[in-house]
């Protein structure tokens, strides 16, 4: 999961926030740049730009992931290859929502539309979040990463629901080049970075359309989620958590099938961090105990749901503090 932490952030910007980067960000002295300022030119670097490099992910925990990137961009259309070079073979490709990921050793293709993520790096989660209510901006100043100079900024929270993290960006570009994720104690829970790094690369985007359309071989799995909301679905939050709003709501289906009624998967942020809460019914097979469990930033609680009707599973994950993931299981009712 950690490698793809990068991806699994953002809400992707409309052309007018992508304006607003430009006509802000870009033109802003380092020393007076705002967190809005950082992060949009941070993120306009990440959709405008073709790049190519191996990306490194390790954590506290001692695990360490790491993946080849292509990316490549013609200003509107955005497509990318992630290459897994460790654990189980995989190469995913995106291109705008549409994703698709290869996996050889099943020979399985696994097909989704995923509008609420973005591209790399996936820091800027919702456009005109008030992100500088819930952290402050610290400039720390010049350091080297695969080669190139980078500016290094600190994100600083504002309370104890949330992590810090500090985020070297290329300096020329803005490029994030590496990113720490700190606690709130300021101990480095994990880190993404570059090892090594090619900008303005020759990634061509027919090169790498072609080979996303290539599934000859492979059985198509296609993932659908569908759109709903919690209220919908008989959920809601008695008290909100300070800072993080209600982003999306889906309905997945549960892996494998066996007829079960499918997940709910509510998503909220707070402009930078993302929590989502899963909900289904409660399976004595599969949910066989509570848990807290921390790997990495990534923080899970799972817990037992009782209701009048029946009984529910919940699974909490975030790139939060364990405390945040209490509130919000704290804060869920069951109404329907």
């Amino acid at each position: 999961m950690a490698m793809f932490r990068y991806w699994a952030l953002a809400l992707c910007m409309g052309t007018a926030g992508l304006a607003m980067a430009q006509g802000v960000a870009s033109s802003t002295p380092a020393e007076s740049r705002s967190v809005g300022d950082w992060l949009l030119r941070m993120h306009e670097a990440s959709r405008g730009m073709t790049y190519m490099g191996t990306f490194v992910v390790s954590s506290a925990s001692g695990g360490m992931s790491s993946a080849r990137i292509w990316h490549a961009c013609d200003g509107v259309q955005q497509i990318e290859r992630v290459e897994a070079l460790t654990g189980t073979p995989r190469s995913t490709f995106r291109r705008n929502d549409q994703v698709i990921t290869f996996l050889p050793d099943s020979k399985i293709a696994r097909t989704e539309k995923r509008e609420s993520l973005g591209l790399f790096p996936g820091l800027l989660q919702t456009l005109g979040a008030p992100i500088a209510d819930y952290y402050a901006v610290q400039k720390l100043g010049l350091d080297r990463v695969a080669g190139f100079e980078s500016e290094i900024v600190q994100l600083l929270p504002k309370d104890q629901l949330r992590f810090g993290y500090r985020i070297w960006s290329e300096r020329r570009t803005g490029l994030v080049v590496k990113l720490q994720t700190l606690s709130p104690e300021g101990q480095v829970l994990e880190q993404s970075a570059f090892s090594e790094l090619q900008l303005d690369a020759p990634v061509k985007m027919d090169k790498l359309a072609t080979m996303m359309a290539h599934t000859d071989g492979y059985r198509v799995e296609k993932i659908e989620p569908v759109k709903t909301t919690a209220a919908a679905e008989g959920w809601v939050l008695r008290n909100p958590v300070s800072g993080f709003k209600a982003v999306t709501c889906y309905k997945r289906p549960v892996a494998g099938g066996n007829g079960q009624e499918g997940a709910v998967q509510w998503i909220f942020s707070d402009g930078l961090a993302s929590v989502s809460l899963f909900l289904e019914p409660f399976d004595r097979q599969r949910h066989s105990q509570e848990v807290l469990l921390s790997m990495g930033a990534t923080q899970t609680l799972t817990r037992r749901l009782p209701d009048k009707s029946g009984e529910w599973w919940l699974t909490v994950v975030g790139e939060v503090p364990a405390q945040t993931l209490k509130a919000f299981a704290q804060a869920l009712e069951r109404r329907k």
